[in-house]
């Protein structure tokens, strides 16, 4: 087989994979059903609700600019975001896939305590973790039209979770192996089921964000850490097949791509202010 010819079967592979990619990562509509019953711990269900049930009123307007701050972070808040990310690759099919990063119920979370600022921290704060580590940019003003537009939109897809759920729901159960991760291993795994969307460098296509490098989350972000890493591969990854992968398979690539360098946190030295730094925390 010549040269050419395997390059284009390649070239042929890859741009499959990355218009796979595009169809379910860049329309979030078309995803999921509009409307999914979710069972509760409790017996209780409750629905999402339809981008169709939005109001035609200042709050509905509010809402509508939330999902888009959510889905475009980078062209709606540009101001603010210092990377290649938007909330929607953390937080699948803009927040409303449950088990996926879902927004379903966080208003209820919080206040809540947290270890890496030692003291409870509300919702609002907890947004503009996300926008200094994740999306490695600055804090949204308080009571800016962004921030309100995101809590409006994170609240009307709350709006029919019984205040008494347990929440059971929300985050990824933390990933632990009793071995040391093979990031050789890992690279494999990369090559076979992240390059397509995410480039066999790692830096990111029109379908998928870069995973590393000065363009990813910082070293500060949640996803910076190796458990963390894991369990939000295996729950969501690949994007066209979540699930696929083995617990060993999402452990050491995870290590891979967290052996790569990233951005700093400058203000990192004032986490943890009590104690409590995981073991994998990369500073």
């Amino acid at each position: 087989m010549t040269n050419r010819v395997v390059q284009r079967r390649f070239a042929f592979i890859l741009f499959s994979g990355m218009l796979i990619c595009w169809v379910v990562w860049l329309w979030p509509r078309l995803t999921y059903s509009e409307i999914d019953g979710l069972p509760l711990s409790s017996g209780l269900l409750f629905a999402i609700p339809s981008f169709d049930s939005i109001p035609s009123t200042p709050e509905g307007n509010r809402i509508r600019f939330g999902y888009n701050l959510v889905v475009n972070t980078e062209t709606y808040a540009k101001a603010f975001v210092g990377n290649g990310l938007s909330c929607r690759n953390c937080h699948l099919d803009a927040g409303r896939k449950v088990g996926a990063g879902t927004y379903v119920g966080v208003p209820y979370a919080y206040p809540q305590y947290k270890a890496r600022v030692g003291r409870e921290i509300s919702l609002e704060e907890r947004i503009n973790e996300c926008f200094e580590r994740s999306l490695n940019g600055k804090a949204l003003p308080p009571k800016s039209p962004e921030m309100d537009a995101i809590q409006a939109y994170i609240s009307w897809l709350s709006q029919d979770v019984p205040p008494s759920a347990d929440l059971s729901w929300l985050g990824f159960p933390l990933m632990t192996m009793t071995r040391k991760p093979d990031k050789q291993h890992g690279k494999r795994v990369f090559a076979d089921s992240c390059a397509g969307c995410h480039g066999p460098d790692g830096q990111g296509t029109m379908v998928a964000p870069p995973l590393w490098g000065p363009r990813s989350f910082n070293i500060a972000s949640g996803l910076a850490r190796l458990s963390k890493a894991a369990a939000f591969i295996k729950a969501t990854m690949p994007f066209t097949q979540p699930g696929i992968l083995s617990d060993t398979e999402a452990y050491d690539v995870a290590a891979f791509m967290n052996s790569h360098p990233r951005p700093d946190y400058a203000l990192k030295a004032l986490d943890y202010p009590k104690g409590g730094k995981p073991v994998d925390s990369p500073y």
